[in-house]
């Protein structure tokens, strides 16, 4: 693949002067990355073992603000290091930032060298692991949305991020001519991204005036999750670069769509074959996917806040806008929470629609596995097919409508907490938590439009 490295490969291209940065970098709560610029030659000289970096990376909010209230650290344990152990398998180059490298870092506690259970590579390690020992593989592939303005950052937040112009003037969705015009910044993105070792697949015009979305290969989930966090972090410098901005938020304005972020899940056997398909079940689905996808829609709602962390993921459950608000699977429905893809082939895979385009890919896919791996463990019956228009069915359990809801049943689930462990899903909640206190207490603008004049 383009742009993937060894460190043999990195030090022939230090040697001819053509990288000399290397990123090393892990992903924050957030799904950010996080880390340090390296001069190559002390990459090389022996940083490609091991960095530090402070351990509050994982235990701040939105603002990288130290909030108070985690386990894992805090003020009065000093905050302390952590241990970024580079994973040489995920070198590679970036080629929109000139002379420059990145390599992805699981996060280990300073002291034993093991891995920091709330990490979300960590998290989402544990329940790869948990297939490993079965000879299974999860195979995924995230479709992440975005909205392209063509305002620069500085002049959106001059703005106060309102009052923005789209890319485009009016709904791109598939339309070639109109994605035309946006094509100095989503062509950089294909290249840059597929130089990367991130192969895109493509790129298109999404469901609304400057909504966009790449589609990018299946992958194992943990090197999926790792594209996934670079791509986000790659059309943002792309478009930074371009004098553009982006946002994945998943709901910028009231009046427009939602950004998603659409998982889509299969099985690979020992062999590479899809574990899903059964050439001679109904639909070519087999009893393993029958029983995963059991056990998805189990326990879909206990996993919302992992698809939708942040009291604005909420705002884009409305039904009539393809975010699903039902907790139901169909046939190639997109009114559903999970809709079966490639029925009757050797593709046949489940897509969660539910998530959107700010969750933490690593969280997220840890979540699902762990899901489907509790419906095949148990042997769940998956129930029949949803068909029809599932905004309006009243017999379907329904996403959680709001954060306070979806962190209600993240600390209250069993399951999860026999998956993750009780520390992780108290770290987590712990971070719901903040995030919902700091919503609470601040005044919005729709607020002072509605009350300034009028109360």
């Amino acid at each position: 693949m383009p742009g993937k490295l060894t460190l043999t490969d990195l030090s022939e291209l230090a040697k001819a002067g053509e990288i000399d940065t290397v990123l090393v970098v892990q992903v924050d709560m957030q799904g950010r990355l996080m880390g340090k610029r390296f001069h190559v030659d002390f990459f090389l000289d022996g940083a490609w073992e091991e960095t530090h970096a402070c351990n509050y990376l994982h235990a701040t909010d939105m603002e990288m603000e130290t909030v108070q209230g985690y386990a894992a650290t805090s003020w009065a344990r000093g905050y302390g290091d952590y241990v970024m152990k580079p994973d040489l398998d995920t070198m590679r180059r970036i080629p929109w930032l000139e002379g420059t490298a990145l390599v992805m870092c699981d996060v280990l506690d300073h002291h034993g060298h093991a891995l920091v259970p709330h990490a979300c590579r960590s998290v989402l390690r544990g329940q790869v692991e948990r297939l490993e020992a079965k000879g299974w593989t999860a195979q995924m592939a995230s479709e992440l949305e975005f909205f392209l303005f063509k305002e620069t950052y500085e002049e959106a937040q001059a703005k106060r991020h309102l009052g923005l112009t789209p890319i485009s003037a009016y709904n791109a969705d598939y339309h070639i001519f109109q994605t035309t015009k946006e094509e100095d910044v989503m062509r950089a993105v294909r290249n840059g991204l597929n130089g990367a070792d991130v192969p895109v697949e493509n790129s298109k015009g999404e469901a609304d005036a400057g909504q966009e979305e790449i589609n990018v290969r299946y992958a194992p989930a943990l090197v999926m999750a790792d594209r996934h966090a670079i791509i986000k972090n790659g059309v943002k410098e792309i478009a930074w670069k371009a004098g553009r901005s982006v946002s994945f938020m998943a709901k910028w304005d009231y009046d427009r769509a939602g950004n998603s972020s659409h998982i889509h899940m299969s099985l690979a056997g020992e062999d590479g074959g899809n574990l899903f398909f059964d050439p001679d079940a109904p639909h070519g689905m087999s009893a393993t996917m029958r029983a995963w996808m059991a056990g998805l829609l189990e326990h879909a709602a206990e996993i919302t806040w992992f698809l939708a962390p942040n009291i604005n993921s909420y705002k884009r459950f409305v039904p009539g806008t393809f975010a699903p608000t039902r907790i139901v699977w169909s046939m190639d429905n997109r009114t559903a929470g999970f809709r079966v893809v490639g029925e009757g082939t050797r593709g046949v895979r489940v897509e969660c629609r539910i998530g959107g385009a700010d969750l933490n890919p690593y969280l997220a896919m840890a979540a699902l596995i762990a899901a489907g791996l509790d419906g095949v463990e148990r042997g769940l019956d998956l129930p029949p097919a949803f068909a029809g228009d599932a905004y309006g069915s009243e017999d379907a359990g329904e996403v959680p409508a709001t954060l306070r809801e979806a962190m209600a049943l993240l600390d209250g689930s069993t399951f999860l907490r026999g998956a993750f462990g009780d520390k992780v899903v108290d770290h987590y909640v712990h971070a719901a938590r903040i995030e919902q206190m700091e919503m609470d207490r601040r005044v919005t603008d729709w607020e002072l439009k509605r009350g300034f004049e009028r109360s």
